[in-house]
């Protein structure tokens, strides 16, 4: 029995690392064990360090939040406290947690007999009961400051890189003596601190306050953790080091328009936004499909050729090209209608579009934590927010 597990296992092992599958013809793992430069080519085993790592980020953002965010957060004006405590209840508690969070008229009455209360006063409590589970904003600020931080951080780390790298000049350095390609100090640190980041997001999120898109984030997070490891496998870091730079382009700016929205900094707020929105279509649809896919696709079909693994990485980059074009049209298309829904008669007349364009604004940026966000949760509020108040 332990000997036919021992072999299933071996058969399994041997297909997940198929040289067929991650190297190009007449490669083996074996000519990678070479010692090359620095810290020789990428290795599976050295994705092992990324653990202890993360752990390490992890506990330096519990310090940065405390000892740096918070204070900051203080000197803005935004207020160590919670939100409204709703009366204790026993009774409505129990339909909160297992019936429903939004009553319907029907039960408010039939709740208002039971209690004698007031149908207002229970909306109310409802209201604030609800309240009581969205994380407070001084939270929400330091969460996103830290997040500002290290995107700003591996964004200048990133050009001062690449700066010195010939293949951001000429994307053909990608390819070439590929996959014979050996690891520099530069590189490695870039990959794995980048690598180390999101799996800190993995953790961060089963002992952060739980929020409405969690299950999004998890496969944002686990989508972004496979892409860098899977380059980092198949020695792809080259024209990995292109992609995680650019996309890191916007994601500081993101960060930076929220935490001038829960300091109320409005026209600031404002500003971060429009470059943000700028840079991010600029990069997204712009600099990814002409340069990026051009290099993966084409460029490197030239000097590699194709084989299976090589399908399947451009297969993952075209589906994120895909995502930029949904992401970007459905912000332009909520914009747009949020605009045009801005034109609403008031009885003191009619009602500025930059008003509007403000509650659009303060609807995005509450949706996309981190770079990814919820379509659905977005529509409803930029809708919502476009109407009568």
């Amino acid at each position: 029995m332990a000997t036919a597990v021992a072999g299933a296992l071996g058969l399994l092992w041997g297909w997940l690392w198929s040289e067929r599958f991650w190297l190009p013809q007449n490669v083996s793992w074996a000519d990678l064990e070479g010692p090359g430069d620095g810290y020789g080519y990428p290795r599976a085993r050295h994705i092992l360090s990324v653990f202890p790592l993360a752990a390490g980020v992890f506990s330096v953002r519990l310090l940065f939040e405390r000892f740096i965010a918070k204070p900051c957060a203080l000197h803005v004006g935004i207020q160590d406290s919670g939100p409204y405590q709703a009366q204790p209840n026993a009774i409505l508690e129990k339909v909160f947690i297992s019936v429903t969070k939004y009553p319907d008229e029907k039960r408010l009455e039939g709740l208002s007999k039971q209690l004698d209360w007031d149908v207002r006063k229970i909306q109310c409590w409802f209201r604030h009961r609800r309240n009581q589970d969205k994380p407070p904003t001084l939270t929400k600020f330091c969460e996103s400051m830290w997040r500002f931080t290290f995107y700003l951080c591996i964004f200048c780390y990133g050009v001062r890189f690449l700066w010195s790298s010939p293949w951001f000049w000429d994307t053909r350095q990608c390819w070439h003596s590929y996959p014979y390609q050996p690891l520099t100090n530069g590189l490695y640190y870039y990959y794995i601190m980048e690598l180390a980041f999101y799996w800190s997001l993995m953790f961060s999120q089963f002992t952060d306050i739980k929020r409405k898109d969690f299950l999004i984030m998890f496969v944002h997070h686990l989508a972004t953790i496979g892409l860098i490891t899977f380059s980092y496998i198949n020695n792809m870091v080259r024209v990995g080091t292109l992609v995680m730079c650019l996309h890191d382009a916007s994601d500081f700016l993101l960060e930076a328009a929220k935490l001038a929205n829960y300091a109320k900094y409005q026209r600031l707020c404002d500003t971060l936004f429009v470059i943000f929105s700028a840079i991010f279509v600029v990069t997204r649809l712009g600099i990814y499909p002409f340069w990026i896919l051009n290099t993966t696709l084409f460029e490197s079909w030239e000097m590699i050729g194709p084989y299976p693994s090589w399908w399947l990485f451009n297969g993952l980059l075209l589906i994120l090209q895909v995502l930029h074009v949904i992401w970007s049209y459905l912000i332009a298309r909520i914009a747009f209608k949020a605009l045009i829904r801005g034109k609403v008669t008031y009885p003191g007349g009619i009602r500025p579009r930059l008003c509007t364009l403000h509650s659009f604004l303060t609807s995005f940026l509450f949706s996309m934590p981190g770079g990814s966000w919820t379509v659905s949760s977005l529509a409803c509020k930029c809708i919502c927010a476009s109407g009568v108040q």
